[in-house]
């Protein structure tokens, strides 16, 4: 389905300002002394940081809000696989919190949570607790290895990284990518889906693609999907590894690792065994480690079930949980963390004020993926809450690209400025 350029812009507004027409705020004259309430956030990233900023915001500072984050820096999943192609560098992704939190008086502890008890309304942290009205959980995406036990151990991660979580391991991936040889194969695989995204597997093998066709044109990648079939873009991807980069990229679907040789680099598969020279290895994924601590999800089920209309976790009373660890059906991106934030914000203010939280909710949500340096695709869906089935469905709007173009990179960098500046300012 094509957007036209004047549909995506309206589109990408409501994703990012997430329109409250529906949503009657409580008229606070001014801010309560003391506080109505307190809501404790665990997590500083694109959900976490969004929903302490409207908490504050549309409560006109009536409620009180502490983010309990452990690292001091806020770095972006969204436009990372770019520090692998090499046209973006890690500080280029790396912002400070200190914006944020002066302009919308948010208390801020550099702090890790280890324990949350939920009958008493307390996070406990390694230098102390917090009492909280209501708690919000934003804890991203913790990875699985009891299929792969040999990649559990820090050593082991040191040298076979996943990279999944912007950062030194983005970095050190680019590192692994320069020191190979012309001629060297670099192997990545793809997990079952859901997974965070972004950065996207499919995304980074374009990148990764993209610089050997420049610096090392001998060669080639090793994608080993587990799922059937590309899960995103699929005609896209298809046409530009086959357009830029014939001869580069060796896609292999139903490829699921099942092994991998630390010491070796190699991998092993249901049908063939793969030796790499630099070994991406991106396991499978579940709810966030603070999630499970807080037994926000259930035996066997590795996503956190919660209400559409409050994000309240269906397990836990006067726990929320957003971004990555919502089981959703619906992607697990930055831009879907945000609106979330934003609906859970909303829900909060108003039950704190005794009121209903708005029954209808609808947001957009857009993910673009660079095919080069400089050229990118997008994908966008509309979601509206459905009251029969609970749930946020697709609804009319949104689309693909029919091609990836140099313009779409721009409003891919536009993009992401935008929803920098909402979240961290």
């Amino acid at each position: 389905m094509q957007t036209n350029r004047r549909d995506f812009i309206k589109l990408a507004g409501v994703g990012l300002g997430l329109s409250l027409a529906n949503a009657s705020l409580p008229a606070f004259a001014r801010a309560t002394k003391p506080p109505i309430g307190r809501v404790v956030i665990v997590g500083g990233g694109y959900a976490g940081a969004t929903a302490a900023k409207y908490l504050r915001l549309w409560s006109l500072g009536a409620i009180e809000v502490i983010v309990v984050e452990a690292n001091k820096q806020f770095v972006s999943c969204p436009l990372s696989n770019l520090v692998l192609g090499g046209s973006k560098s890690i500080n280029d992704l790396t912002f400070g919190y200190d914006a944020l939190k002066a302009n919308h008086g948010i208390q801020w502890v550099q702090d890790t949570v280890i324990a949350i008890d939920s009958t008493a309304k307390k996070v406990t942290m390694l230098r102390g607790d917090l009492i909280y009205d209501r708690l919000i959980v934003a804890p991203g995406v913790d990875f699985i290895y009891d299929d792969l036990p040999m990649l559990a151990s820090a050593e082991a991660q040191q040298q076979i990284l996943h990279a999944w979580k912007a950062g030194w391991q983005t970095v050190n991936l680019r590192k692994q990518l320069e020191a190979m040889p012309d001629g060297g194969v670099f192997v990545m695989n793809v997990p079952k889906a859901p997974y965070r995204c972004p950065p996207g597997p499919y995304e980074r093998v374009c990148q990764v693609a993209s610089y050997l066709k420049v610096n090392k044109p001998k060669s080639k990648i090793i994608v080993l999907d587990a799922n059937a079939e590309i899960i995103s873009k699929k005609g896209l991807f298809i046409k530009a590894w086959a357009n830029l980069y014939p001869g580069i990229v060796d896609y292999r679907p139903d490829s699921a690792v099942i092994s991998v040789d630390v010491a070796t680099k190699t991998v092993t598969t249901d049908f063939d065994k793969v030796s790499a020279d630099v070994l991406n290895i991106i396991p499978p994924q579940r709810a966030g480690k603070i999630a499970q601590i807080a037994n926000l999800t259930e035996k066997d089920y590795p996503w956190c079930e919660v209400d559409f209309l409050t994000y309240e976790s269906k397990l836990v009373q006067n726990v929320h949980v957003l971004g990555d660890s919502v089981a959703a059906g619906l992607p697990k991106s930055a831009h879907m963390a945000t609106n979330q934030a934003k609906v859970c914000a909303n829900a909060i203010v108003q039950l704190m004020a005794g009121q209903a939280p708005d029954p209808i909710p609808v947001f957009a949500n857009t993910c673009y993926s660079f095919v080069t340096d400089k050229s990118a695709m997008h994908v966008a869906n509309v979601y509206r809450y459905d009251a029969a089935k609970k749930i946020m469905i697709s609804a009319e709007g949104g689309g693909v690209s029919l091609a990836p173009s140099d313009k779409e990179g721009d409003y891919a960098a536009s993009w992401a400025k935008n929803i920098w500046t909402d979240v961290l300012t």
